[in-house]
């Protein structure tokens, strides 16, 4: 019967990220490829989940102070007049909120415009609902908007471009300059805009993340899509957390009443509603504090550096899906995720440097040996 499959399942391929998760599991390396981080949730939010089940809040459930608190957190950070009775939708995690504005907006032959590398459940959503994924290479190494390449991507057929800001895999904070570019494409060739805005807290240097439906004429027709899993603290101290870490699973889409209808729709469908309890712990991440946040390069390499190093990571041709200029690119980068305390990260570094040191011929291999251990 595997010949009866769907189209699209046959096409999907197992998780690079979770095959070489389990690998690590398996012999006690330490992972740097999925994201997620290593330290335990703070006892006040696994108390509320905890108070959360005794009280019997088992059956399906909408917790409505999330979205209050979302609300007035896009006022404040972003300038954003919604509706918290109707412009959000909470969701099993931005996984599911993001396959379900997909659903919600993308029929058979609509086109999707990704940028490239991208996170691997895009091309698989889109996919489902029958639209075709169309590429868009950033120029590496600064991972910059082209300008032309992006323009020239637009048909008669684009519905809706993905912007996945903080970047992963890069890391890459789309610039204000970029984001006008995509915004004035969008109107004008009048199409929606998904954001993954779930490392919307987690950047670096002077990066100041800007959600792209601030910027004029977008909010009409963009859905953000987010999550509590990739928030931590990078001091150390907790704020808030990751409740992904537990598989807790909240996440939430957030468009105007009429889009976020129509996906509120799909969700139902699709999960009925996300797990009460951990609503509830959620509503405590969202309240608990007054400042939230303070203080394939090949697969033979990622796996031989799990049995050899102890460290997981994922190769770059997990998020690549086009060539750069003829370069390979997908086959010199791998990704490493450092959402772990700094016990790990030293840990990771350590025994790195010491494989590079005893195994100098085995890092560089056919290639040059910067290349083979950058990171995307």
């Amino acid at each position: 019967m595997e010949r009866r499959l769907s189209a699209a399942s046959r096409r999907s391929a197992p998780s690079a990220i979770q095959k070489l998760s389990h690998l690590a599991q398996r012999v006690g390396a330490v992972n740097l490829a999925e994201g997620f981080p290593d330290f335990p949730a703070p006892a006040n939010l696994k108390a509320a989940a905890a108070a959360a089940i005794a009280a019997d809040l088992n059956q399906y459930r909408h917790v409505q102070g999330i979205c209050d608190v979302l609300a007035e957190t896009a006022r404040r950070d972003h300038g954003l007049d919604v509706d918290p009775l109707t412009d959000f939708v909470i969701c099993c995690g931005q996984s599911e909120a993001f396959a379900a504005a997909v659903f919600a907006i993308i029929d058979q032959g609509d086109e999707v415009l990704v940028f490239d590398p991208a996170y691997e459940t895009y091309e698989t959503c889109i996919e489902l609902a029958r639209g075709i994924p169309v590429y868009v290479p950033l120029d590496p190494p600064s991972w910059t908007l082209n300008e032309d390449k992006f323009l020239k991507s637009f048909t008669s057929r684009t519905k809706a471009v993905v912007l996945n800001s903080p970047h992963n895999p890069t890391g890459k904070v789309f610039s204000k300059e970029e984001l006008l570019i995509i915004a004035q494409a969008c109107q004008k060739m009048d199409c929606f805009a998904i954001t993954d805005e779930v490392y919307e807290y987690i950047t670096y240097d002077e990066n100041k993340h800007i959600s792209l439906a601030s910027l004029p004429g977008m909010q009409e027709r963009t859905i953000i899509t987010s999550s509590l899993s990739k928030t931590y603290s990078v001091t150390g101290e907790f704020n808030r957390t990751t409740l992904d870490r537990l598989g807790w699973r909240i996440g939430w889409a957030c468009a105007p009443a009429s889009i976020a209808s129509a996906i509120r729709n799909i969700h139902v469908k699709l999960t009925d509603s996300a797990p009460t309890p951990f609503q509830e712990a959620a509503l405590t991440a969202l309240t608990s504090t007054p400042n939230f946040y303070s203080s394939l390069k090949k697969i033979e390499f990622v796996t031989n550096l799990i049995n050899n190093a102890g460290v997981a990571a994922v190769p770059g041709r997990g998020f690549f899906h086009r060539n750069f200029d003829g370069e390979s690119y997908h086959h010199r980068h791998v990704r490493f995720a450092f959402c772990k305390g700094d016990d790990t990260l030293m840990a990771a570094a350590l025994r790195m440097r010491k494989l590079a040191d005893s195994k100098g011929t085995w890092l560089t291999g056919s290639s040059r040996q910067e290349d083979q251990t950058s990171s995307a």
